[in-house]
């Protein structure tokens, strides 16, 4: 049985979609929600899995006991993890294959004698949106992060009028994701109010509560930064 100091911290299951540009990203989030207390697991696909542990070494993500990864599979069959996944390929199958998997997961990390906290939110990448069915049935919320700035996030919103009026001829994966980021908790964008005020402000009638929160490596460097002299302040202490 876990501890009451591990039951009571707050369980954020994090997952990207599985591609550097949005794995780096998140991974930044949840770095910042464990330093902020937070018990993070982190979702990657088995195929980027396999990849990190090859360039980084056996050991590379074996994390820490409020710091873990996890792994389910893309639905795409096996592939050389030096080759580079279809995107288009890959796009359809986590749409289709994957919520069962993230579900067996969760129901894993909720079911006694796990020694993690019962999970109680998702932090989930905007194209992964499949993870919100498993938010709503387990009653826990749900924030989307979607990598884009502020003005990219806007044109994703607006699709559907592009394509009604014939300027795109994306029909499919884009659109259904931005639609269903309505059922979100809240949005949150890898940027800062002042360099997108104007958009951000306009979200407020259109979506769930969106926030802006980056730029995240500058937060991940200032985090780096407090640690650091917090340890020289706490060297000076005890030698003095």
């Amino acid at each position: 049985m876990g501890s009451l100091a591990t039951t009571e911290k707050p369980h954020a299951v994090c997952i990207p979609y599985p591609a550097q540009g949005h794995i780096n990203p998140m991974l930044k989030l949840a770095k910042i929600l464990h330093h902020k207390g937070f018990h993070i697991t982190f979702v990657s696909t088995e195929f980027n899995h396999q990849r990190l542990l090859k360039s980084r070494g056996p050991d590379s993500l074996i994390g820490l006991p409020s710091f873990r990864f996890e792994t389910i599979p893309d639905g795409l069959p096996p592939k050389d993890v030096d080759a580079t996944q279809d995107v288009p390929s890959l796009c359809d199958s986590t749409s289709k294959y994957c919520l069962p998997h993230f579900k067996n997961l969760l129901g894993r990390l909720n079911d006694p004698p796990s020694d993690v906290p019962p999970v109680s939110c998702i932090v989930s990448d905007g194209a992964m949106s499949f993870t919100l069915d498993v938010a709503e049935e387990l009653g826990i919320p749900e924030v989307l992060l979607w990598s884009t700035s502020a003005c990219g996030f806007m044109a994703y919103v607006h699709f559907r009028q592009l394509i009604e009026k014939g300027y795109t001829p994306l029909k499919d994966f884009i659109l259904s994701e931005t639609e269903r980021a309505r059922k979100a908790s809240a949005i949150i964008l890898n940027t800062f109010h002042y360099l997108e005020k104007y958009v951000l402000d306009a979200f407020a009638s259109m979506l769930p509560p969106v926030y802006s929160i980056g730029p995240l490596h500058l937060q991940i460097n200032q985090i780096l930064d407090n640690d650091t002299k917090q340890i020289g302040s706490n060297l000076m202490e005890r030698r003095n």
